[in-house]
């Protein structure tokens, strides 16, 4: 479930940055700061389970590649194939932590 709670942060964090950009009016910037608030809750929660530098380098690496490709192809952000390499690279990196991470059990002094 603490996996679950870093992706669903990625994702928040896609929502925050574009309205950190594109907001306008007052409901879009409430829309803003509660993303922000979801997306740091989740992080909080998978830190938890997993140790939070683990949890914050897959957070940022997912988030980031995920908003770069949000940039390309919904606002049409030009990129070059290299961009698209070192997103690749990050996210074979990500994969590669969650991999070599194990949850712990609050029992175990995961708290």
């Amino acid at each position: 479930m603490a996996w679950i709670y870093v992706v669903m942060a990625a994702v928040v964090e896609v929502f925050w940055v574009v309205g950190l950009r594109h907001a306008d009016n007052l409901l879009e910037w409430a829309g803003t700061g509660l993303a922000i608030v979801f997306s740091f809750y989740f992080i909080i929660k998978a830190c938890e389970r997993i140790p939070s530098g683990t949890v914050y380098a897959v957070f940022t690496g997912s988030g980031a590649a995920a908003i770069v490709l949000v940039d390309y192809f919904v606002f049409h952000a030009e990129l070059g194939i290299t961009s698209f390499v070192f997103i690749g690279i990050i996210l074979f990196g990500v994969v590669g932590i969650k991999l070599t991470s194990s949850e712990t059990n609050a029992s175990q002094g995961g708290e």
